[in-house]
């Protein structure tokens, strides 16, 4: 059986348990916490996800769905039009490289107690504008973030773009994304309308009041 390696507070952890689910391939749940040593051997940089195949070890998240939608093609979450399966993966490309990873920069501060300097907050945050601009361009949310039908697209968008949005209000002092004129809460609420989805929330915020539990402890 595949097994998944990570935490279910990792936005690119659920980005792969999202797929599996909505192809309902068997897997394990294999904790490994943040910042823990000894995964190197299966993960280079010691990131998760990563996943355990009868072929050996995978890891980056993107590269763990495209694995998927190989191995179990069905239900497909890539378009079998290969112009239409391109315009998806630019989605995610837009999604991952410039919005989640510019975003992520603010995390430090917007989650983990950290305090950014206000040069680099106003850097991010221009640079934030631009990218969420761009990717409004690219995504379609008709209703789904490639199209009419649910796609890899949305795994990646759904776990994501409300992080920016969460992180760029706790810093910047303002919703860049709802600010560039995209109903990501309507479209959390579309995506967590599936079982597949609500199963992946729950396990998140359970993750969620667990270690706020084991903080205050």
């Amino acid at each position: 059986m595949l097994k998944l390696y990570g935490f279910s507070l990792s936005n690119y952890y659920n980005k792969v348990k999202l797929a599996l689910l909505e192809k309902d391939v068997p897997f394990e749940e294999v904790l490994v916490s943040f910042g823990s040593e000894g995964k190197q051997d299966k993960s280079p940089l010691g990131k998760v996800p990563y996943i355990e195949t009868e072929n050996g070890f995978l890891c980056e998240s993107q590269a763990i769905v495209e694995y998927i939608e190989a191995r179990w093609p069905t239900p497909a979450l890539i378009p079998a039009d290969p112009w239409q399966a391109a315009k998806v993966r630019e989605v995610i490309t837009y999604c991952d490289l410039h919005v989640e990873l510019c975003a992520r920069q603010l995390y430090s501060q917007a989650f983990f107690g950290g305090t950014l300097p206000e040069k680099f907050i106003e850097r991010v945050k221009g640079d934030l504008i631009k990218n969420i601009a761009a990717f409004k361009q690219v995504a379609k949310f008709a209703p789904y973030a490639a199209g009419d039908t649910f796609t890899m697209a949305d795994c990646a968008v759904y776990v994501s773009l409300p992080l920016a949005a969460l992180a760029s209000k706790l810093v910047c002092g303002e919703d860049l994304v709802a600010a560039a004129g995209i109903d990501w809460k309507g479209y959390v609420k579309l995506i967590e309308a599936r079982p597949t989805a609500q199963k992946v929330a729950a396990d998140r915020k359970a993750d969620q009041a667990r270690a706020a539990s084991k903080a205050k402890a």
